[in-house]
C-alpha cells in the first residue's frame, strides 16, 4: 500500500513538472521577448591572445608591470583593488624595495585613527597593506561618480564574461551611437551623462572613456604607448589580480595529467602480466 502511494505521488510530481513544462514552452512561443536594442547591437569582445591564455599560459611580467602602470595612473582615482597588497607585486618582478617604494608613494593613504585624539586620520602604505580604496565610502564614491558606483578590480576579469578579453574590449569600445540603432530603437537614445559602448551589457556606461589618446602613460620599458597597448596591458594586468597563482594551477593540472597517463599505462602493463596465461 505505502509503495502504491509513493507511486502515485511521484506520477503526480512528473504530471504538475511536464504540465509547467509545457506551458512554460507555450507561453514562450506566443509571446516571444520583445526584440531589444542591448540584444541586437551588443557586440561580443575579440579574443586578445594574451600569453596567459590557455593550458599552458604564462603571465608576460614587463606586461603585467605595465598594466600596473596604467591602472597607477588611469585607473586607482576611481577603482579599488581590495583583494591585492602590495607585497604581492614582488610575484610580477618588482623587488622588495621597490614594492616599500611603490606603497609609501601611493597617492591614496591608509585609513587610521590618531592615537592621541581617536579622530580619523591617515598613515603611509606599508607592503603589508591592501590597496586603499579611492573613496571612504559608497555614498563619496557615488557622489563624485554621477551616482553610479565604480567596482572594485581586484576580480573583475573573473566577475565578467571572457574577462580578460572584456577588459580590452570595454576600454577600446567607446563611440559615438549608430544611427541605425536610433532609427530602429527611437527611444534608446543615450540618456545624458552616460556613454554608449557596445560591449557594456545595456550599451549605455556611466564611466567615461578612462584612455582617451596615445602616449596617455609614458612606459619606463620603452613600449610605445598607444590607446590599444594600454588597454591590453591593463587587461593583463587585471587577469593576473584576478588569479594570481594561474601559473601553479597550470603546472600542477599539467602534472596531474602526466601522472594519470603513468598510472594509466602501468594499470594496464599489471593487467597483461597478471592475465597472461589466462585464455579469453
Amino acid at each position: 500500500m505505502v509503495r502504491l502511494i509513493s507511486l502515485l505521488v511521484g506520477a503526480g510530481f512528473v504530471f504538475v513538472l511536464a504540465l509547467a513544462l509545457f506551458f512554460t514552452a507555450k507561453d514562450a512561443i506566443q509571446n516571444p521577448a520583445p526584440h531589444t536594442a542591448e540584444h541586437a547591437f551588443h557586440e561580443h569582445p575579440e579574443n586578445i591572445h594574451l600569453s596567459s591564455a590557455g593550458l599552458f599560459g604564462k603571465f608576460d611580467r614587463p606586461q603585467v608591470q605595465r598594466g600596473f602602470q596604467v591602472y597607477k595612473e588611469v585607473c586607482a582615482a576611481c577603482h579599488s583593488l581590495k583583494y591585492v597588497s602590495f607585497r604581492d607585486l614582488q610575484k610580477i618582478g618588482y623587488n622588495e624595495a621597490e614594492v616599500k617604494a611603490i606603497a609609501n608613494q601611493w597617492v591614496i593613504e591608509q585609513p587610521s585613527v590618531n592615537p592621541e585624539t581617536g579622530e580619523a586620520a591617515t598613515r603611509k602604505n606599508l607592503p603589508s597593506d591592501h590597496f586603499p580604496s579611492p573613496f571612504a565610502n559608497e555614498v563619496a564614491a557615488r557622489a563624485a561618480n554621477n551616482n553610479a558606483l565604480p567596482p572594485d578590480l581586484s576580480l573583475m576579469t573573473k566577475a565578467r564574461e571572457d574577462g580578460s578579453n572584456y577588459v580590452h574590449a570595454l576600454l577600446m569600445g567607446y563611440r559615438d551611437q549608430p544611427a541605425e540603432l536610433l532609427r530602429e530603437f527611437p527611444d534608446a537614445k543615450t540618456p545624458e551623462g552616460l556613454h554608449y559602448n557596445p560591449y557594456f551589457a545595456n550599451l549605455n556606461i556611466a564611466m567615461p572613456p578612462p584612455i582617451t589618446s596615445d602616449g596617455q602613460v609614458t612606459y619606463s620599458d620603452g613600449t610605445k604607448a598607444t590607446k590599444d597597448q594600454m588597454a591590453r596591458d591593463v587587461a593583463a594586468f587585471l587577469t593576473w589580480t584576478a588569479e594570481p597563482n594561474l601559473e601553479a594551477r597550470h603546472a600542477a593540472g599539467i602534472a596531474v595529467v602526466i601522472f594519470l597517463l603513468i598510472f594509466v599505462y602501468l594499470t594496464w602493463g599489471a593487467y597483461q602480466n597478471v592475465w597472461r596465461n589466462i585464455k579469453h
